[in-house]
């Protein structure tokens, strides 16, 4: 049975979208027979435990935390997490090193895989420079913009075999030089086993936010700039002069929940949006049931346009309606009028029109949620999809003792 052990940022038991699509790659290897067990570094919460077992899976913890100034923070960071890594090598002696970003992640692991001649696999799940960017703590073009961006190209230039979420992000990474050969797609997806028949809609839920009976446009997810719910709240006094009885609900929080709650406020529409806060997961679903259109408004910027969201196809698996800014990230995972709905970035008249016009047209929706759930099924179901990994890690292993890593440019 083929070892492998993941590299990871962070895990499960935090809430993320980054430890959702761990939680669901390590599962669906467990369930194709690959045995896995998973690292994180020193940026995960410690709780004082050297190993975790969290649903089945076992994840060991890097101690300790880096300090001092910025260039040599990090490189003892890298130091330490690589140190953690060799440990678990030494004991557990996995045949694959799988890495995730960020790029420090793959930097630890590139160190253990030469010292081992074990081979290293890094996936990119967004290019962590243009996040802080989307997240406003950093600025495109700064030296730790600069810093991170080379960091990144190192560790690609260095691994055996590399994988990206979306074409977005692979085809950036050839356009840097790095040869396409090397560089494999394992998209977003969902545990399909995780999602049954939708549920209904929770009236004691409505009725407690205030939501009256007309359809509800909804968000479930962070309040990040770059996902443009300001844009979303500019468009409900244009929506309402169309669909009157439409209202907005926002499930969740982050640092621009503030900035929302006054600009709902300060809206002719105030009356019609309802802020839910954060939830717990175990209730998520409750508040899906109340949704009749899951809307992405994402703003338009590279973080949006290369990386493409997770929350879309989960919605999708929920059989929801979606609608969604025309940005990279969605035009690759929805197909216009087909599987939902797509309308300009950073334009709340266009978002509100395109709202409209799908409540108009109630009766093309069963249809539409069909389109969109085969589409979840036939391309981005983790139990199909896994199956990505496992022919490069037997290309891998195949190459034998004879096997070289590339040295990093």
């Amino acid at each position: 049975m083929t070892r492998v052990l993941h590299i990871l940022d962070h895990s499960l038991p935090l809430h993320s979208g980054y430890s959702f699509r761990t939680r669901a790659i390590l599962k669906s290897q467990l369930a194709a027979g690959v045995d896995v067990r998973a690292i994180t570094g020193l940026r995960h919460p410690n709780a004082g435990h050297e190993i975790e077992e969290i649903d089945g899976l076992t994840f060991y913890r890097t101690p300790g935390v880096a300090s001092g100034p910025a260039g040599m923070r990090e490189w003892l960071e890298i130091t330490r997490f690589a140190e953690a890594i060799d440990a678990v090598v030494a004991e557990w002696k996995p045949d694959i090193l799988h890495a995730h970003s960020p790029a420090l992640c793959g930097l630890a692991a590139l160190k253990v895989a030469r010292k081992h001649n074990i081979p290293l696999v890094y996936e990119i799940r967004a290019f962590w420079e243009d996040a802080a960017v989307g997240n406003l703590a950093g600025r495109y073009g700064s030296v730790k913009y600069r810093a991170t961006r080379a960091l990144e190209n190192r560790v690609v230039a260095g691994a055996d075999a590399v994988f990206t979420i979306c074409d977005g992000l692979r085809d950036d990474l050839i356009g840097r030089g790095h040869p396409g050969g090397k560089i494999g797609i394992s998209p977003n997806g969902v545990d399909l086993t995780l999602f049954g028949d939708p549920p209904q809609r929770s009236s004691e839920l409505a009725q407690k936010l205030g939501l009256g009976s007309g359809p509800v446009i909804g968000f479930i997810g962070s309040f990040y700039d770059y996902e443009g719910l300001d844009d979303l709240i500019a468009a409900m006094p244009l929506l309402r002069a169309l669909q009157p009885e439409a209202q907005l609900l926002l499930v969740g929080g982050g640092p621009m929940d503030d900035a929302l709650r006054s600009q709902a406020a300060a809206s002719t529409a105030s009356e019609a949006i309802s802020f839910a806060g954060r939830v717990p997961h175990e209730e998520v679903e409750r508040y899906y049931s109340l949704i009749d259109i899951l809307a992405y408004p994402r703003k338009a910027s590279r973080l949006t346009d290369l990386v493409t969201p997770l929350k879309p196809l989960e919605a999708m698996a929920q059989r929801r309606i979606v609608a969604a800014s025309d940005v990279g990230g969605h035009r690759e995972l929805i197909v216009d009028g087909a599987t939902g709905i797509l309308f300009s970035a950073d334009d709340p008249l266009d978002c509100a029109n395109a709202l409209a016009d799908l409540l108009e047209n109630r009766a093309e929706w069963d249809v539409m949620r069909e389109r969109a759930m085969e589409h979840v099924r036939s391309r981005h179901d983790w139990a199909n999809n896994i199956h990505r990994y496992q022919s490069v890690y037997h290309h891998l292993l195949g190459c034998g003792a004879n096997r070289a890593l590339p040295r990093a440019a």
